[in-house]
């Protein structure tokens, strides 16, 4: 992978290349860009896709000491991102994590479509029971340690209350291994996990919502129909904070509708980019 460095640290990014639309796809805590192999392997014969590697828990290598690692700092890496690579007319398509919101009326200047998939958003932070027991081990010493060692047995990942939760079927332990070895075997990597944790103010997401009216560009909101750590009401919410938005929920999904129902994603982003065409990508007639 090639990789860029940026205020924080070096981070590797997937990059498809190519002089299609630009699709900027963002993951969320724990995860990396495999989260969205199976999307970026459909999109890619037509758009020239990345994927960066952020720095919250499954990056390969530690950030700088002295990095801001909360979710406004993540969000000021993708758009330094952006901006090292001279990215224009970008649609960023977020799932899980919930930062790409925190550009909206910020640092958006490079984003002409915005796609949130099921994320964060407005009150729901921390999320569901997996949130909310990351948040509380985060502040205990040792507790981030500790929880994460049930990373090492698939079983125990794949319990509902867990990773497992997230998903709609249960997810491959060689998956489950490459996101959590990273936390696993890395006090650096541990180190940059929990400074997003605990940085993160509780009411960051909805704060971020009094921008939301005012990215008058075109915005997709598709939310995994049966998720249950980010509601579909949430979602609901979102599309209508954002005042050219269409909503939709992507059926057989959860949480990681990237995994659960990529064929779906797919074709909802394509009508999407083709319904709301830039000068020079054409469109439907």
């Amino acid at each position: 992978m090639p990789e860029i460095e940026l205020s924080a640290g070096t981070i590797d990014y997937e990059d498809t290349a190519g002089d299609g639309p630009v699709l900027l796809l963002v993951h969320g805590l724990g995860f990396d860009e495999s989260v969205w192999a199976e999307v970026t392997r459909a999109l890619r014969p037509d758009f020239r896709v990345l994927v960066p590697v952020l720095p919250v828990g499954s990056h390969r290598r530690p950030m700088r000491p002295d990095a801001d690692l909360s979710a406004h700092g993540v969000a000021r890496l993708l758009a330094e991102f952006m901006d090292r690579l001279d990215l224009r007319d970008v649609t960023v398509v977020q799932n899980d994590t919930g930062t790409a919101q925190l550009l909206v009326g910020v640092r958006d200047e490079r984003i002409a479509r915005l796609v949130l998939t099921s994320c964060e958003a407005l009150d729901n932070y921390p999320p569901g029971t997996q949130g909310r027991t990351l948040h509380a081990a985060s502040r205990i010493p040792g507790g981030l340690f500790l929880l994460v060692q049930a990373f090492r047995f698939p079983f125990l990942a794949r319990m509902q209350t867990s990773l497992g939760g997230m998903a709609k079927r249960p997810l491959p332990k060689e998956l489950i291994a490459r996101w959590y070895t990273p936390l696993l075997t890395n006090r650096h990597i541990r180190r940059d996990f929990a400074k997003f944790l605990r940085s993160t103010r509780k009411d960051c997401y909805l704060e971020a919502a009094g921008h939301l009216p005012s990215f008058t560009r075109p915005a997709l909101v598709a939310w995994g129909a049966e998720d249950r750590m980010m509601p579909p009401e949430t979602g609901r919410r979102l599309a209508g904070l954002l005042p050219d938005s269409r909503y939709v929920e992507i059926p057989d999904a959860r949480t990681l509708v990237p995994l659960d129902n990529p064929e779906g994603l797919v074709d909802e982003i394509r009508r999407f980019v083709e319904d709301n065409p830039l000068p020079g990508e054409g469109g439907r007639g």
